[in-house]
């Protein structure tokens, strides 16, 4: 099911910009965003922490999908508590409000894809497949990946399979839905303002 919310770009903000204290900057830059978009947090160091559990507790990848996606509502209570134009939501419809009063949504993903059967409920699947499937699923047709490694202007698909850069999953739902997207890398934060104050453009 699409539920078309209007133009807005999914933005992963990657769980290592915690570790590398970039994260304030990136959301100090998101809040000032005059072009709508919607925050979908990584896990980083919370993921982590599930896969030692799944390693130490002899746990399903299902179950470790779960616990991973709770990992990323923790991350996303983080980025939500740094400033107030933030504003935490858990279905398409709160996503559209929180746009329409002017907010930055940051999804907190369990709600909507813990019984999601359209993506491998495993390691395959990571923040950046469920920020292209929310995109999917919101109908907006953009989706952006803020990573903590180096990307080359204009990376392509290509590119970012055989790097490793996202996951297989990413890839996938970008290309079945015809998804516009871009990557931004550490040097790359002047060109995500541009982008998100609408005097950029994202890729096909």
């Amino acid at each position: 099911m699409v539920y078309a919310v209007g133009p807005a770009v999914v933005l992963k903000l990657g769980g290592s910009l915690a570790e590398t204290q970039r994260l304030p900057v990136i959301a100090e830059i998101v809040t000032r965003a005059r072009y709508p978009v919607v925050v979908v947090p990584g896990g980083g160091m919370l993921a982590d922490g599930v896969r030692t559990a799944q390693r130490d507790l002899k746990i399903t990848d299902a179950l470790a999908h779960r616990l991973a996606l709770l990992s990323m509502h923790q991350m996303g209570l983080v980025i939500a508590s740094r400033h107030p134009r933030f504003e935490t939501v858990e279905t398409l419809a709160g996503i559209a409000g929180a746009l329409v009063n002017g907010a930055v949504p940051v999804w907190l993903p369990y709600e909507l894809q813990s019984a999601d059967d359209t993506i491998p409920a495993d390691w395959t699947t990571t923040s950046d497949a469920l920020a292209a499937r929310l995109a999917e699923r919101m109908g907006c047709g953009q989706v952006a990946l803020v990573k903590s490694c180096p990307i080359p202007h204009g990376a392509t698909l290509e590119w970012v399979r055989e790097n490793d850069v996202a996951d297989p999953v990413f890839s996938a739902i970008v290309e079945r839905s015809r998804l516009k997207y871009e990557l931004y890398g550490p040097g790359d934060d002047a060109r995500l303002e541009r982008r998100l104050q609408c005097q950029g453009t994202i890729a096909t």
